[in-house]
Formats: C-alpha cells, structure tokens, sequence
C-alpha cells in the first residue's frame, strides 16, 4: 500500500489557505485573543490523519484546526467557534485552543503535554471497548519536557496501549531553542521507556505517511505505542504577530519600536558599565537578527510546495484540484461571515 499524494496534497493545501483565512480574520481583529496556527505542519497532520477511521481518537494540542479540518469537522462550524459565535463547533466558548469534536473523538487542550493523558485515556478505551482502534497523540517538542506526557508515554508502553506519539519538533518551546532547555535524544528517550521510535522528515508528507502508516497498523494489532519524531517549520512561529517575524517582514515600520528605546537606554547616564552594556546590546541585536537567517524563510520547508512541486508534472489535473480547495474554502468562509456583524 502506498500513499495517494494527490489526495494528501489536496488535504494540506486546504488546511494552509484556510489557516491563512483564519490569519486574516485574526489580522482584521474578527478573531480575539492569541492564535497558533500550524501553517508549515501540513505533511505532518495529512500523513497521520489520512489513515485514520471510524473510532479512532485524536488528542490535539493548541494547533488543532488542521487536523479537525483534515479529519473531516465541518470548517464552517470551526470559524464559528474561532469567531466566538454560540452555533460554533464548541459553542463559541472553547476559541482556537480547545476545540472538541465528540462525532470524531477529537479534543484539544492548550495545556502543554496534555495530548498525552488524552491520549491514553483514548487508548485504554478502545482497548476494552474498540479492538483496532488506535488513538494518536500531536504535541510539540517543548511539551516533551511535561512530566504528565512522559508518564502518559510510560503507562502506554506498560499496558501496551494502541497509541501513536508524534512530536511535531520545530526546535523552539515558544520563543526558546529546544535544544538549550531539553537534555538528551527524544527518540532515546521513547526508547528508554520501552517505546519504538521513528524519525521522519516532517516536510516530506509521503515519508509521513510510510512510517505512520507502520505504527498504526502496529497498534492496531496490539503491540502497543510508536513514537514519530517529525521535524516541521512554523512559518509564523509560535504565534500570530510574533516580533522577530514582524521585523523580517517590515524591518523599517518594526525596528524604530526597538531601536529607539534600545538606544535610549544605552546612552542614559548611570547604570551598568559600559561592557556589561555591549554584552547586552549584542544579545538583544542578535535575537532581532537571527530571523534574517531563520528556516522559516526558507521556501524548501514549506511541505505545501514540496508536495507540489511533485505534482506539476501533471498541470492540467493539479489546477483544477487547487481551484476546487479554494472554492470549498471561499465557500466556507463566506457562509461563516454572513451572520458576523459589520
């Protein structure tokens, strides 16, 4: 069996363009709060998501659009929720953070590590009630250092649990470089409690899909939990309006907010010396720089135009799969703003 690249590029595309809806949405101030897309995750949900069935569970973490939207939740009921409107998906009351669909067994938390528990909780159900069905797990790599998902990790492989672990690692636990908080390797340490555990490009969605596909069908057969570390770029970081990103964007609208107070306090008489000053001005220089050089700059991350690139060798067919996802997604957004007010 091999994946249907046609079908999961169908799949991303339409999770990006309504992502970037969603983002525009939240620029226009229809939306409140913070917003964590997972624009730059798209190999990782299509590839897992696909291969899903009937009572199989999903526990999400606060990226939970693209695979609600993947797995088949009407997208019109989820701006509704994100919009704050009571015939929402949850009501208007759960926003972008924690979306529950009970028709897919699907809940997402914005407590970091929480899919775990969920997880298990899902697991240890279709275990006794549901044989072959499985329940997958998607965190980032900052919620690999949560204690309730590394007992969440150790209870699946001691009760041989039906679950699919995938860590969608982009290398920062919010604006943190994982690598300077996080001790050892993830995949020694899934081993280490006795989980199987896989490394994969998390822009390479057919890879994705081949090695989910492996733990999946291991679970479902009873020989308990696989770990996927798949590693991904978050175009927009951890989220929505992200300085450092603002400033690659707009450098001359964004850097006399910085520059101006940065030299004031520098310049003010008094206070540290002036070495300790430098210190810290080259550490702050450095932060707001650092994006110049920054993955997500980089078009060969994007998993979308990955896969695309695969499929141009048919344009005819790829066209006319692109202007029917963005019809149904110009379609769902209209049908969603008709009752906001203006």
């Amino acid at each position: 069996m091999s994946p249907d690249l046609w079908s999961l590029y169908a799949l991303m595309l339409k999770s990006r363009l309504f992502e970037e809806a969603i983002a525009q949405l939240w620029h226009d101030g229809l939306i409140s709060g913070e917003m964590h897309l997972g624009t730059g995750e798209e190999a990782i949900i299509a590839g897992v998501v696909t291969q899903l069935r009937e009572g199989d569970a999903m526990a999400l973490d606060h990226r939970g659009t693209a695979a609600l939207l993947m797995r088949g939740v009407d997208p019109v009921l989820i701006l509704h929720e994100l919009l704050g409107n009571p015939d929402g998906l949850c009501g208007g009351m759960g926003g972008h953070m924690h979306l529950f669909s009970k028709e897919y067994l699907a809940a997402s938390s914005g407590i970091v590590g929480a899919e775990g528990p969920t997880a298990v909780g899902f697991a240890l159900s279709a275990q006794y009630l549901h044989p072959g069905a499985i329940a997958v797990a998607f965190f980032g790599d900052g919620a690999m250092n949560q204690g309730m998902l590394m007992e969440s990790m150790n209870l699946a492989s001691a009760w041989n649990l039906p679950v699919l672990f995938v860590c969608k690692d982009d290398g920062w636990a919010i604006t943190t470089q994982s690598k300077s908080v996080t001790g050892g390797d993830l995949n020694e340490r899934a081993r280490g409690l006795g989980i199987p555990a896989a490394e994969v490009d998390g822009c390479d969605v057919s890879g994705v899909w081949e090695v989910s596909h492996s733990a999946i069908e291991r679970a479902r057969s009873g020989q308990g939990p696989t770990f996927l570390h798949a590693r991904c770029v978050h175009f927009e970081g951890h989220f929505l309006g992200l300085q450092l990103i603002r400033i690659v964007r707009d450098p001359l609208r964004e850097m006399p907010e910085i520059a101006v107070p940065l030299t004031q306090s520098f310049l003010r008489p008094g206070g540290a010396a002036l070495r300790e000053r430098l210190a810290g001005l080259k550490t702050v220089l450095a932060a707001v720089f650092s994006p110049l050089c920054d993955p997500r700059r980089d078009s060969a991350n994007d998993p979308v135009r990955s896969a695309r690139t695969i499929l141009q060798s048919d344009p005819v067919r790829l066209q006319e799969l692109e202007d029917q996802v963005e019809k149904e997604i110009s379609s769902a957004l209209a049908s969603a703003l008709v009752e906001v007010p203006s």
